[in-house]
């Protein structure tokens, strides 16, 4: 069930990735990026009275040492977000891009290390295979720039994002795993509400501290914000749910498949040319996938 439901989220962020970047026009990077939190809590709320009040599924049993794993998987995934988004600054979407995608082998070893769920040998091989397709994909013509400005501050800002979403990765199913036995669909929706929760407040606080202006601005164009939670809920429910039923790293790694999704739509959909390389890069992507589901 994992394999549908991940491809389900990259989904999912596709098309909130498209609403978001139409948000730029109204808002900051920072305000639209505050937009998944604060319109995506209220939905998770909605959707937790729905399950554990109006259809009286049992809510989990909570031990104390949820909240900090919950608390501090909803932190990372700020961090990395800024940290890309500076990463942007200091250089390009390319050289952040590329940095940032190294997500996919820093999951693998924090799941190795903190959940002590070690990939098979061969599906380390299938991690490093994908995140070399998915950074010639993302970066076609500036790889080499990326390698040789591997000291810069953007570079450093790109690793700093990766690591952020990696731990955010494993820490949602750190936490969904400490709820007990019950089904699947109640600790994933537990933990992704109160990480939600978590991470309005945080951010929400950062955005005032920054820029008391646009949080109110976050609330006034909410008829183009609106789509973005809903989308954001949706790809954020599917994420914890499938890290809920197996390895973040598996999970990440078919998470992947978004890039190629995303290129598959501009050469079939918008008949955008491409090149021999990008197409072979896509291929690097799939083998990984299909290494990691097999052999993982």
């Amino acid at each position: 069930m994992w394999i549908p439901i991940t491809l389900a989220a990259a989904t999912f962020q596709i098309l909130r990735t498209s609403r978001q970047h139409r948000l730029r026009t109204v808002l900051t990077v920072n305000g639209a990026g505050y937009v998944r939190y604060a319109y995506g809590f209220p939905l998770a709320v909605v959707a937790s009275i729905a399950t554990f009040g109006v259809a009286g599924e049992d809510i989990p049993s909570v031990p104390l040492r949820f909240w900090p794993i919950v608390a501090g998987a909803g932190a990372a995934q700020i961090g990395g977000t800024l940290a890309l988004l500076r990463s942007f600054d200091l250089r390009d979407f390319a050289i952040g891009t590329v940095y940032s995608k190294t997500e996919v082998i820093l999951v693998a070893v924090v799941s190795a290390i903190a959940l002590d769920e070690p990939l098979e040998p061969l599906g380390w091989i299938a991690v490093v295979v994908c995140m070399v397709g998915v950074v010639w994909l993302a970066a076609p013509d500036r790889v080499r720039d990326a390698v040789s400005s591997a000291a810069d501050p953007a570079a450093l800002m790109g690793v700093l994002a990766a690591a952020g979403f990696a731990v955010a990765a494993v820490g949602i199913r750190a936490g969904s795993t400490t709820l007990g036995d019950g089904s699947t669909w109640n600790r994933a929706l537990f933990t992704l509400t109160a990480m939600l929760g978590i991470q309005t407040v945080l951010n929400g606080v950062q955005l005032a501290g920054a820029s008391p202006r646009e949080l109110g601005s976050v609330f006034r164009q909410w008829r183009a914000a609106l789509p973005v939670g809903v989308l954001s809920v949706a790809g954020s429910a599917c994420w914890a749910v499938a890290v809920t039923l197996t390895n973040a790293a598996k999970v990440r790694t078919l998470g992947q498949v978004e890039l190629v999704m995303a290129f598959a739509i501009s050469a079939w959909w918008l008949h955008d040319r491409h090149r021999r390389s990008e197409y072979l890069a896509s291929a690097l992507v799939m083998a990984g996938v299909v290494g990691v589901i097999a052999f993982g």
